[in-house]
């Protein structure tokens, strides 16, 4: 299951992105928002990251205005490696060097169409694995010592 969630800065894009998931099958949830009135970021940013780190979902897209702050948000929970992309460049290198598992993207930065590019992009492209596992792997053991820190 795929989960997706914006601010009021992303509403358009996520709303274009749920349709372009769909018409490929997949299955999505929707954490919000459902409107355009002003909300905050972390509360939408949270409810995705959560069920990333979870296991409730394998992979998410969060939006907002420019995508920094959902980063930002995303990447304090364990075992998510939220990627920021504006290009169809960094959407495979999201993939295939970082194994992202949720994709951001500013939805006052790209339009809907590049927006579900990047996303069949992401979707499309495999892990390489070798090196990077090796990264992502020390990427792990920081978290856990940070983890352990903080108990």
């Amino acid at each position: 299951m795929m989960v997706i969630a914006s601010d009021h800065g992303g509403l358009e894009l996520k709303d274009a992105i749920k349709r372009c998931l769909v018409s490929r099958g997949l299955s999505v949830r929707d954490f919000g928002t459902d409107n355009g009135d002003s909300v905050d970021y972390p509360d939408f940013g949270e409810k995705v990251a959560r069920a990333v780190s979870g296991g409730e979902a394998e992979r998410g897209i969060l939006i907002c205005g420019t995508g920094i702050g959902m980063s930002i948000v995303a990447n304090k929970f364990p075992g998510v490696r939220a990627a920021l992309v504006n290009d169809p460049f960094t959407a495979r290198m999201a993939k295939e060097h970082n194994n992202a598992n949720v994709l951001v993207m500013g939805g006052r930065v790209i339009t809907p169409e590049v927006a579900c590019r990047l996303v069949e992009i992401w979707l499309d492209s495999q892990f390489e694995g070798d090196r990077h596992q090796r990264r992502l792997d020390k990427i792990s053991r920081i978290e856990d010592e940070v983890r352990k820190a903080a108990r």
